[in-house]
């Protein structure tokens, strides 16, 4: 039996060609050409969500099943929103800024009225929302379009990218971890990925 081992083919490892770890946030460059694109291409929905997920920074399971009554109670464009989140049942706020205010308003006339309130709503499922599976692709889909590889970047990479700089601006992370709804701070540093380095960089700024 031994013998037979030796000609066995080896079994490809789950993540062989993959990139595997922490999606990197987008840079304030690929977020103008993502947004750029989308206009171009007259993705009215997609753009709608893509600044959605900028701004809200939720995981994606959250953002596919945001309501029109979360952003837009009564048919008003909030400035501010919050929902609670699918996985800690704790609430999140986020803020609703101009340019996806603009990009909602422009979603809502062209969705019309639905007997549904699912903001993002299935084109292939009645009554349903958008799938995370459907999201992850479309980000997918993005990226490539502005010579990004896909497989480096996900839906996390969109929940990172106003928070990264956030940090990288104010090196607050009290508020990251507030606009990110986690529970410990501890949570907040992995999720950032802050190394000792950027402790430094931050202290040696600091004059006494």
């Amino acid at each position: 039996m031994a013998q037979l081992d030796l000609f066995r083919i080896p079994k490809r490892p789950w993540n062989s060609g993959r990139i595997i770890g922490a999606k990197p946030p987008l840079k304030p460059k690929h977020v103008w050409g993502i947004r750029q694109y989308l206009r171009a291409a007259g993705k009215i929905r997609d753009l709608a969500m893509f600044n959605c997920a900028i701004d809200a920074k939720l995981r994606g399971c959250d953002l596919v099943k945001l309501r029109v009554s979360d952003v837009a109670p009564g048919g008003v464009l909030r400035q501010r929103a919050t929902v609670i989140q699918q996985k800690t049942g704790r609430p999140v706020p986020f803020e609703i800024t101009e340019p996806t205010r603009d990009s909602l308003t422009a979603w809502l006339a062209r969705r019309g009225k639905r007997p549904d309130d699912w903001l993002f709503p299935s084109r292939s499922r009645p009554g349903d929302h958008v799938t995370t599976r459907q999201y992850a692709r479309l980000v997918g889909q993005w990226v490539a379009r502005i010579d990004l590889e896909p497989h480096a970047y996900g839906t996390h990479s969109l929940r990172r990218t106003k928070v990264a700089l956030v940090y990288k601006k104010t090196g607050n992370l009290r508020a990251c971890q507030l606009l990110l709804g986690h529970r410990k701070l501890e949570s907040t540093v992995r999720y950032l990925g802050i190394e000792v380095d950027d402790a430094l960089e931050l202290s040696e700024q600091i004059e006494i």
